[in-house]
């Protein structure tokens, strides 16, 4: 392969840009990071539960007693709380994703500028480098070796080789090498960029939570319909058949109708899933406030599910800061370094250049030698190298891993292990008369390289590095580190960091049966290609670990984008931060810890709260068959049932949902939800018909449904009461507040006349608060039962 053209252009003027922009050729386009608005306010208040509540609240309203529509009030409140709360949690994100959006490098007027996307005009000439992610649609003008990663536009996984004349689509990745490339298509007319945009908008992690919540929602959906059907001619059969229904003299359809919406009512989990996004929402709010940004809200979650973390080294756990110890002479010789360091003066000023050409810039002095071909650093390759001219004489200088350049000099590698062992980075600066291309059509050249010297940089470790590994594995977290530096630099981190003596050379390891024996011995990697990154997060699947990847270069990139999760610093390639659904943006690594607090906090709430309403409806189901089987009057009013619901579910719900929890996360949310619901729905359930059966006989209806309501808040405050151990301060206020709140709702003569209760102390009252507490006990009998098993779990 060979350079396709010597990169000469200047690019554009000033003045062509203002044309440019003056005739509206601008970049713009529109890449929300979050949702819509519209998308929100669809979602929140067009829902199949909003529907039939609302057809209840129409019926209460042409038929009944206004107050008995008291319910539509949580509707409202559920609608409100959801837009306002994920609205609030838009604006952060989309005010936090502008920090982490891509960069393009264009040169303009002979000079290399680096703007934001939206600025990039028709025309204009884009430097390509490796990590940059291309976002407007290019023809490739002159290449060195570039290759580009479109598998997020086509599904390829493999790079692709680009030469002059072809085309670069936004949206797609450097992998390496560099280019230059004239913007031919921008803003809308850039179809890639559109794709891009849609697939990275609609591509969703897995959340356990949000399948177990539509699951159910799609169980009640489907048994809905026929409920209400059931209900309707129970209700019906209740108060006179078909004969009172079509008899215009006769008003009891109206009554039979107010029982069918107290029975719906009763039924319908309307808070279900307000407070599971309610959860994720304030959550990825709270991680905005850490400088964390959350690219989908289901990934707090996932952190909370990740047992394997897979850290690179630099960027990561040292601060990405490289900077320059000095150069050092080869073990036995005494060479004049002058023509090296006009080796890394050139070197040092690629447009393209990465993180060690940055440490060695404005150190050294070309010294009037004329620069040449120049060939980007590769992690595949692993070296970068320049041509460089001084008299008539070119030389080719290459700099990169001494595996790679010393192969054929035992001695001098031994030397650069030897300095590596000391946590400083080495490499090695060798020099040939062969062209920089003729080395990528001919790899064997390399062995032709004569050293010259070492080149020594220094990391710093991150202070926080050494507590946030401690405690991930206090929390069972296994960590992994995949570094592309010398496994000896590697090692010497992992030391300090407890981590291991030695870290295994990644290179040596060819299959996956050796990848797999080494994962299973050891968890410090040096020398690892970007296609083991890959093959390791695989493996690591494949064993079912669920698998976090962090990182912020290119090499990077793809086992972020196949793992689990996918977390970027802030200071990562546009490539890394493209693929992350999480973005460190102030790249401080201590800041996953409060990630995976507040995943685990969202998991167990959202679980602990599903109990509560699914249970209610399970409850709400047995009361309508049973009743409308039996054709009975409907043991409560709508409003009476809005009371219990409120106080026993929707309120302490909302604080239990947003309550610290540091539980461990365990799989299988939605059959531990179902099988603690179940029977403590059927208990409840039985509770209020041992109650109410004889009650409607004996008394009048408005005095019977009263007492029933008092035995459903029993033991419905009982199921609150063991959901919310271990029973703290805050907890036990809670539980006696709403507790207390009932009691004033008979005693206050308003709330008294509003829900049409009544108290009178006698006998039946004994009898209500007695089966009542037999709910209860059998309620605690269960949940003492479910903990043995394992169905319940209180906070850890």
């Amino acid at each position: 392969m060979t350079q396709d053209k010597v990169a000469t252009d200047p690019g554009l003027s000033r003045a062509e840009v203002e044309e440019r922009i003056a005739a509206g050729q601008v970049n713009v386009t529109r890449t929300p990071t979050s949702r819509p608005v519209a998308s929100i306010l669809a979602e929140n208040v067009f829902t199949l539960f909003n529907g039939i509540l609302t057809v209840c609240f129409i019926v209460v309203c042409l038929l009944g007693d206004l107050r008995d529509g008291f319910f539509f009030g949580v509707v409202v409140f559920n609608a409100a709380i959801g837009i306002v709360q994920e609205l609030r949690a838009k604006r952060a994100l989309d005010r936090l994703a502008l920090l982490a959006s891509p960069e393009t490098a264009v040169r303009r007027g002979g000079e290399l500028v680096v703007i934001p996307p939206e600025q990039v005009v028709l025309g204009d000439l884009v430097i390509a480098r490796p990590g940059d992610q291309i976002t407007a649609d290019c023809v490739v003008e002159a290449t060195t070796a570039l290759f580009l990663d479109e598998s997020m536009l086509t599904g390829e996984s493999d790079p692709i080789l680009k030469k002059a004349g072809n085309t670069l689509m936004s949206g797609s990745l450097v992998s390496s090498g560099t280019g230059e490339a004239r913007v031919v298509a921008v803003g809308a007319d850039s179809y890639a960029s559109r794709l891009t945009a849609e697939i990275k908008r609609h591509s969703l992690v897995h959340s356990e939570l949000r399948a177990a919540t539509n699951r159910i929602l799609v169980y009640l959906s489907w048994i809905l319909i026929p409920l209400i059907v059931i209900i309707l001619l129970g209700r019906i059969g209740a108060y006179g058949g078909f004969a009172a229904l079509f008899d215009p003299n006769d008003q009891s359809y109206r009554q039979a109708l107010i029982d069918a919406v107290a029975s719906v009512v009763g039924i319908i989990p309307e808070g279900l899933v307000l407070l599971t996004s309610l959860a994720f929402g304030v959550a990825a709010i709270q991680l905005t406030r850490q400088r964390v940004l959350v690219q989908e809200l289901a990934a707090v979650e996932v952190l909370a599910r990740v047992d394997v973390l897979c850290l690179d080294k630099t960027g990561t756990l040292t601060t990405g800061a490289i900077g320059f110890h000095g150069l050092q002479q080869l073990p036995g010789r005494d060479d004049d370094l002058a023509a090296a360091t006009r080796a890394l003066a050139a070197l040092s000023t690629d447009d393209a250049g990465n993180a060690t050409s940055r440490a060695l810039a404005n150190r050294f002095d070309l010294g009037g030698a004329v620069v040449g071909e120049r060939l980007a650093f590769s992690s595949l390759r692993g070296f970068s190298a320049v041509s460089l001219t001084r008299g008539d004489v070119p030389t080719t200088w290459l700099l990169g891993a001494p595996e790679r350049l010393l192969a054929g000099h035992p001695e001098y590698l031994a030397e650069a292990h030897a300095i590596a062992a000391t946590g400083r980075r080495t490499l090695a600066l060798s020099q040939t008369t062969d062209a920089p291309s003729s080395l990528l059509d001919d790899p064997a050249l390399l062995q032709r390289a004569e050293p010259a010297c070492f080149v020594i940089l220094e990391e710093t470790l991150r202070p926080e590095a050494p507590g946030t590994l401690g405690y991930f594995a206090d929390e069972g977290v296994r960590v992994i580190i995949l570094s592309g530096d010398n496994p000896h630099t590697v090692g010497s981190i992992a030391r300090q960091l407890g981590l291991g003596d030695a870290a295994v050379d990644a290179s040596t390891l060819v299959t996956d049966e050796e990848l797999a024996d080494a994962l299973a011995a050891g968890s410090v990697f040096g020398r690892v290609a970007p296609e083991q990154k890959r093959r390791i997060v695989k493996t690591l699947q494949a064993e079912g670990r669920s698998v976090a990847m962090t990182g912020d270069g290119v090499n990077d990139a793809m086992a972020i984008k196949d793992a689990d999760l996918g977390i970027a610093m802030g200071n990562a390639t546009p490539a890394t931060r493209a693929v992350s659904r999480l973005v460190l943006l102030d790249s401080r690594f201590d800041r996953l810890p409060e990630v995976l607090m507040l995943g685990r906090r969202v998991i167990a709430n959202v679980e602990r709260v599903s109990n509560l309403f699914l249970s209610k409806t399970v409850y709400g189901i047995v009361l309508a068959l049973v009743t409308a089987a039996a054709a009975w009057e409907y043991p409560f009013l709508p409003r009476q049932l809005t009371l219990v619901s409120t106080l026993a579910i929707g309120i302490p719900s909302f604080f239990l949902a947003l309550a610290p929890n540091r539980r461990r996360y365990r799989s299988g949310v939605l059959p531990r939800v179902l099988k603690f619901s179940l029977p403590t729905g059927l208990i409840a359930a039985a509770t209020c018909l041992v109650a109410y059966a004889p009650l409607r006989v004996a008394l009048p209806q408005s005095d019977a449904r009263s007492l029933t309501t008092i035995a459903l808040f029993m033991v419905s405050l009982w199921i609150v009461s063991v959901l919310a151990r271990p029973l703290s301060r805050p907890r036990v206020i809670l539980v006696a507040s709403v507790s207390a709140a009932f009691v004033l709702s008979f005693v206050v003569p308003f709330t008294r006349d509003f829900f049409m209760l009544s108290f009178t102390l006698s006998p039946w009252l004994a009898y209500v608060a007695a089966i009542g507490a037999l709910g209860a006990s059998g309620i605690e009998l269960y949940y003492r039962f479910a903990k043995r098993r394992g169905l319940v779990v209180d906070r850890a």
